[in-house]
């Protein structure tokens, strides 16, 4: 019977044209189930990442539903999702003569490098996984440290250009870190800093999951502070459950993870794209803003899933070949939130990044652009806070379902503190900290020391975030719930479903 199904299956799946036949397996950690899985007849493994227990098996058009049934039934499997493709979120690039740099103004970068008495400090490691980096541009080379292309399989990860990818890797880089001591160049959030270039996009800002992976475990290995990536997939939770898992292995090592929220225009609280969507401690999601802190059209935003907002309009910054030049995008409000990070870690090389994460949306300019703290971030408000040792609670925003308890903490404050709740309907407050969400609403946590110092939480939410149609896109849409079959062909799915019932992604 068994064999009569899976004929059924190959008869379904065969005249179906899959664009993706490349697949990650995530096998149990044993050496047992690694070798059920190498096992496997006519199954070659083209990639092997052991940090992550994942291999890049390439299965033939036409057998998806028969080999996935065999691999699940073997018991070394532990999830099997597509090698989806990624890209790099730009908008539209500006060829225009080169401009003054407002967004670091806006942010009140010089400022903050004086209130700080520093541009950074080289001791802070900034990975720019991307397209690769030209490390010799005048602006960056200062700055530049080894890194390594997952593209090509080499230790030079020089940025490669091409008419659909201008230079997006050094773009970002020069958004960090470059030096602004070349006449006619630009300076980045934080002029002293170490970058260090991954590349696993390739000259049109394409790539794939596997190779997005192994990019951030080498992050993690090289015990980099900060991972900046603008670049994403739109698909669902269980496909990118491999790359969630690599995120949460690098803000568990302490680094901070800084990444796009995507150019869709989009809610990212309905709308599924990934690692923006990951929402774990240590991550921040990033929104665009324009000069007038108004949102761009093109920007994807939410009061759940997007941490807050940065400059990413008509950004001027580095490109290949000792160019300058304008481009837009979450991919540039991503870095500039990545170079401030770097910079902080400069003043105080102990925090965290629920700590940074709170410090960055306490601070921010209260803005129309809905993200958890609906605020735009300044570079010279959180210099401050560091340098001054201001009061700050950890966390600032966020939102809860009923019942969710959240122990806050408060720091730089001086003796017992004690905490208030502007609607204790909605968050109630121990005298330990401990936060309970109780009936859905919005609600501000006000806490104040010994001393007489207070500080405000900005909204917490209980329930679901309370989200507006945004003016500039009025209906930004909801693609509703991504299968999570690995198959596109639906007669594939309902065939796998037949023999292996038992599938994760079977009756849902």
């Amino acid at each position: 019977m068994f064999k009569q199904l899976l004929l059924i299956a190959a008869t379904l799946m065969a005249s179906a044209e899959l664009f993706a036949v490349e697949y990650l397996v995530k096998y149990k950690p044993t050496m047992g189930g690694y070798s059920q899985v190498l096992s496997m007849h006519g199954l070659a493994v083209e990639d092997l990442n052991v940090n992550a227990a994942l291999m890049k098996v390439d299965i033939p058009k036409g057998r998806e539903a028969e080999v996935v049934a065999q691999l699940y039934q073997q018991g070394g499997v532990e999830y099997i999702v597509p090698n989806s493709r990624v890209h790099a979120f730009t908008a539209p690039v500006d060829t225009q003569a080169l401009q003054a740099q407002w967004h670091i103004a806006k942010i009140k970068a010089e400022q903050a490098w004086a209130k700080a008495g520093n541009k950074g400090s080289r001791k802070v490691i900034v990975a720019v996984i991307d397209t690769g980096v030209d490390y010799n541009h005048p602006s960056l080379k200062d700055n530049a440290i080894a890194g390594y292309d997952f593209n090509s399989n080499d230790n030079d990860p020089m940025d490669v250009t091409s008419s659909q990818n201008p230079g997006h890797g050094t773009h970002c880089a020069g958004i960090i870190g470059a030096t602004g001591v070349v006449e006619g160049g630009t300076v980045g959030m934080s002029p002293e800093v170490s970058i260090m270039p991954i590349r696993f996009l390739n000259e049109n800002g394409g790539g794939d999951l596997n190779n997005g992976i192994k990019a951030i475990d080498y992050a993690i290995s090289k015990k980099v502070d900060v991972i900046s990536a603008s670049w994403g997939a739109a698909i669902s939770r269980s496909q990118a459950k491999p790359l969630i898992e690599a995120v949460e292995r690098a803000t568990k090592a302490g680094i901070i993870f800084v990444a796009a929220a995507a150019n869709d225009g989009k809610n990212n609280d309905s709308y599924e794209v990934y690692p923006a969507n990951t929402n774990v401690e240590g991550f921040i999601s990033v929104a665009a803003s324009g000069p007038s802190d108004e949102k761009p059209s093109w920007s994807n935003y939410g009061p759940k899933m997007v941490h807050l907002a940065s400059p990413g309009l008509d950004i001027v910054s580095t490109l290949p070949g000792g160019k300058y030049q304008k481009m837009s995008g979450t991919s540039m409000a991503t870095p500039l939130v990545a170079g401030l990070i770097a910079f902080l870690k400069a003043q105080d090389s102990s925090l965290t990044g629920p700590q940074v994460t709170a410090i960055l949306q306490t601070t921010g300019a209260n803005v129309s652009i809905q993200t958890q703290c609906n605020c735009r971030i300044d570079a010279l408000a959180a210099t401050e806070m560091i340098v001054d040792k201001k009061m700050y609670m950890v966390p600032a925003a966020g939102t809860y379902k009923k019942n969710d308890t959240v122990k806050l903490q408060s720091y730089n404050a001086k003796g017992s503190v004690q905490y208030q709740s502007s609607n204790e309907g909605v968050l109630k407050v121990s005298t330990d900290g401990t936060m309970t969400a109780g009936q859905n609403g919005d609600a501000v946590i006000t806490a104040t020391d010994s001393n007489g110092n207070k500080v405000s939480s900005k909204t917490f939410h209980v329930g679901a975030a309370t989200s507006n149609p945004d003016p500039g896109n009025p209906d930004p849409g909801n693609p509703g719930t991504p299968t999570d079959c690995p198959f596109e062909d639906p007669m594939a799915c309902q065939a796998a479903c037949v023999i292996m019932p038992e599938m994760p992604w079977c009756n849902k």
